[in-house]
């Protein structure tokens, strides 16, 4: 009989978002009156930008014809996107990041998962608690921790936490780690981190010959001009640190899929030899060797967010959802609850209510408002009594969720 991968047997019982998905289903069936609102799961609900519908449409127009017609292109992505994103994205603020450093993808949320593909089994590894669940749980898949314990925390794995007391800002390790898992703006806390924060987890990187994948899928969503929107912007950082972006939230391309990694040229890691190997060429050999692309319509879509009429859109619905955002934070500040997020990030973090934990606080809101959130503990042992809320949804159902959590 064939044998099956023992490391997903240390995996807890389901994936945060499917446990969700679950619960939310067995409560539909049996109440199937109710009106459910669902701020959980951060999926978006505006439409696509005009300006990326277009640019799809035209791009299968072109399919359908010989002259026009496209079959597998390089799996690195189209050239023409690649440089549309290093000079937006990167160049305008200053950060030296050229085209052919920048790997188009069909998701960060791959990504993060995919990088352990060229990177060594002996890595002592860095997450944030609470965290983005893929990190650690994609760690465990591949082999790269221990058991959990009761608090469901890996061994291997080197947790730092942040909480309310030390600002939601991440401590610096207390000793030597070779990989740094950072998201900024933060899932699921809505934090941000300075300049200044973020030069000294460079700093420490370069000091300890540390990694550092830097999640930025949110970055879009930051208001505050002081604020980087990459590790890039810091000094050194391209000598320690491959960065995660997205599509999928800032121009609402959760369903079709578009992301990209930096991988900066130089960047090094150390064979089991002591030889030093470039990062790039390693990433670079296995996109090509597991990854076929992004279809050729998604990725004219994504070039038409750079263009003047999708940059009017995206920041369109950039501002929709952190008016979302706002609602959210002042109706719940109203309601007597520490509120912490949704200035930076469309995720508004909260601590719950005495007397209930996070699923406690799941099941009251579920049960009695109709309203669907995300308990923190599924986010890591420090998020228990916490509960995220996503900025993610109409409208209308953001201000009904509002007023019947006001009611509870």
């Amino acid at each position: 009989m064939v044998q099956v991968n023992g490391n997903y047997l240390k995996l807890k019982a389901g994936y945060l978002f499917p446990e969700i998905a679950r619960r939310v289903k067995a409560f539909s069936e049996a109440n199937p009156e109710a009106a459910i609102i669902r701020l959980g799961i951060g999926d978006v609900t505006e439409p696509l930008p005009q300006a990326c519908r277009t640019a799809m449409k035209a791009a299968v127009d072109e399919l359908g014809s010989r002259e026009g017609f496209r079959g597998y292109g390089p799996e690195q992505g189209y050239p023409w996107l690649r440089e549309a994103i290093a000079a937006h994205d990167f160049q305008a603020r200053g950060c030296q990041v050229g085209a052919e450093e920048i790997f188009i993808s069909d998701g960060s949320k791959c990504d993060s998962s995919n990088i352990l593909d060229i990177l060594g089994e002996g890595n002592r590894i860095a997450v944030t608690d609470p965290v983005y669940p893929v990190y650690v749980d994609s760690n465990v898949m591949a082999g790269r921790t221990g058991e959990a314990d009761a608090q469901g925390q890996y061994g291997g794995l080197t947790y730092l936490p942040i909480t309310a007391e030390n600002g939601f800002s991440a401590p610096l390790p207390q000793g030597k780690v070779d990989l740094i898992y950072l998201c900024f703006p933060n899932n699921p806390t809505g934090a941000v981190a300075s300049k200044a924060q973020l030069q000294q987890w460079v700093d420490y990187a370069l000091a300890n010959d540390a990694l550092i994948l830097f999640d930025a899928a949110y970055e879009a969503f930051i208001r505050d001009p002081e604020l980087p929107h990459s590790i890039y912007e810091i000094e050194g950082a391209r000598r320690c640190a491959i960065e995660l972006r997205s599509f999928s939230k800032n121009a609402g391309f959760t369903g079709t899929r578009c992301a990209f990694t930096v991988v900066p040229k130089g960047l090094m890691g150390t064979a089991a030899t002591g030889e030093q190997v470039e990062l790039w060429g390693l990433w670079n050999r296995r996109q090509c060797t597991k990854f076929n692309g992004v279809s050729y319509i998604v990725q004219r879509g994504a070039e038409a967010v750079y263009s003047p009429q999708g940059q009017a859109e995206v920041k369109t619905l950039i501002n929709f959802y952190m008016d979302n955002a706002a609602i959210i934070r002042r109706e719940l500040s109203a309601a007597g609850l520490s509120v912490y997020g949704g200035e930076q990030a469309p995720y508004v973090w909260l601590k719950t209510p005495a007397g209930l934990d996070s699923w406690g606080f799941f099941d009251q809101l579920l049960g009695q408002a109709h309203v669907v959130g995300t308990p923190g503990s599924g986010f890591g042992a420090a998020g228990e009594g916490y509960f995220r809320l996503s900025a993610f949804n109409s409208r209308a159902n953001v201000e009904e969720a509002m007023r019947r959590l006001r009611a509870l």
